[in-house]
């Protein structure tokens, strides 16, 4: 079993790098291992299904172990030989959600993922571990990994799509390397593609977490052109296919959109170098999602495609977990508070033992008096009122003025308080109202806020320099 790193403990990580040495196990390629989920609510299983060679490695050469631990699943590579851990990374999966929904409870489920790692030179071991109820980890699936194996495509993919340097600061290995796909773009939208996935790169190495760190980052794009302009939309009654099959309403939430074809949006990712991904939607309706280290969606004609961007973009990169509580999920939380592992979010509302207890400003109070009566009124009113628009069917320029309404309502009650600008711990956050703790009144992952939170930031820093240094 492993233990979760403290925030604490997370500073001095930054030093640290693995003894593993990677010319002594891998050569510079990328194996990425393509397996079958399958599973209910109760209990699931894993099949093998191929190896594919994705280019080469554009990861850290240095930082082959994971400290950080976040996810709620983690890979470990072990050298058959001498059993020694050669390279682990934690990660979140579409199967991970859906197990918590009420289709889980029902039915089961089947989902095509994949693992990627430098190519071990010789057999290895992959062992996959899931999180328990007790923030460690168990061990769910292991597989004997033979380079050699019929099934193993040793060739790298050739390239035959179209692709786009947009920010190239220096060799992967070094950079945070980002693909950017697009999807419900036709062949005659290229160009509107290339211009969003310039947008992309601009909104997000401008924000506040990323900004100071603009050299670190390498952003390239791959055209993925679509019979059809725009996505599936179910709830809308517009249907329609397009080149990575993403659709909007995933586990029957209507903004939520995912791509469930995992090896067609691997393919198109390997024509580049990366390590993050980002599909950008060919569409106007608000919607989009974002799962650790598997990739974001977001829609590029809507009047919040920065926020959905940088949102999104937010638990795709440093695993942030949402932190506001008033909007409707699929999810069913189980019925014990645990502390959980996002570094964004706390259960521990005690001064002295709170993950970010370093970063507290002085002279506030632990819990941080908040007006969260009157929010919670306002947020609980609104959403009523969102959800009978979306039934009717409202139009999207219409939703978009009453969405500016209510973020323009929620900054200026939550920048106008007296501890507005202070670091502490204020109650609502990862869809629960009570017993749950953001850092700061607002942010990003809490409302259609432009900003992160200085929790937010120091975990978006700490991915940085995993992939970096």
């Amino acid at each position: 079993m492993k233990k979760i790193i403290t925030f604490a403990l997370l500073i001095s990580f930054i030093s640290s790098c693995s003894k593993a040495q990677f010319s002594d196990y891998f050569s510079n390629q990328t194996m990425r291992l393509d397996y079958n989920h399958v599973g209910n609510s109760t209990e699931e299983h894993f099949a093998f299904d191929q190896m594919v060679n994705d280019g080469e490695w554009a990861g850290s050469k240095k930082n082959l172990i994971d400290q950080l631990k976040l996810g709620k699943y983690f890979f470990e590579i072990k050298d058959s030989k001498t059993n020694t851990i050669i390279y682990s990374r934690g990660f979140s999966s579409i199967y991970g959600e859906w197990e918590t929904t009420p289709e889980a409870k029902k039915e089961w489920g089947s989902f095509h993922e994949s693992v990627r790692f430098p190519w071990p030179k010789e057999n290895a071991q992959l062992i996959l571990y899931k999180r328990n109820f007790k923030n460690g980890f168990n061990k769910v699936w292991e597989y004997k990994i033979n380079p050699n194996h019929h099934r193993s495509f040793k060739t790298p993919i050739k390239n035959h799509y179209k692709t786009t340097d947009i920010v190239v600061n220096g060799k992967p290995e070094n950079q945070v390397d980002i693909v950017v796909l697009g999807e419900g773009y036709t062949k005659n939208e290229m160009d509107k593609f290339r211009k969003d996935a310039k947008k992309f790169a601009e909104v997000l190495l401008n924000n506040n977490a990323f900004s100071e760190f603009k050299d670190k980052f390498s952003i390239r794009a791959v055209e993925t052109p679509s019979p059809d302009s725009g996505l599936n939309h179910p709830h809308q009654d517009i249907h329609t296919r397009s080149a990575l099959s993403v659709t909007y309403g995933a586990f029957d939430s209507e903004r939520y959109a995912l791509g469930f074809d995992n090896k067609t949006i691997r393919n198109a990712a390997s024509a580049v170098p990366y390590e993050y991904t980002a599909i950008l939607m060919n569409d106007s309706i608000y919607g989009g999602g974002g799962i650790y280290n598997l990739y974001i969606t977001a829609a590029v004609d809507n009047a919040f495609q920065e926020y959905l961007f940088v949102h999104e973009f937010g638990h795709h990169f440093a695993d942030l977990a949402d932190e506001y509580y008033t909007s409707s999920t699929a999810y069913e939380a189980d019925a014990k508070q645990l502390e959980p592992w996002e570094l964004n979010v706390t259960a521990n509302a005690d001064p002295k033992t709170i993950k970010w207890k370093d970063i507290l400003s002085p002279n506030t109070p632990v819990p941080t008096p908040w007006d969260k009566k009157e929010y919670d009124k306002h947020s609980i009113a609104t959403q009523k009122k969102r959800v009978e628009m979306r039934k009717a069917k409202t139009n999207e320029k219409i939703m978009e003025e009453f969405f500016i309404k209510k973020r323009d309502w929620d900054n200026n009650l939550l920048s106008n308080m007296e501890y507005s600008d202070k670091v502490g711990a204020f109650e609502g956050a990862q869809y629960k109202s009570k017993g749950l703790y953001r850092s700061a009144a607002n942010c990003i992952m809490f409302t259609r806020h432009n900003m992160f939170c200085p929790a937010c930031k120091r975990a978006i820093r700490l991915i940085i320099e995993q992939n970096t240094k």
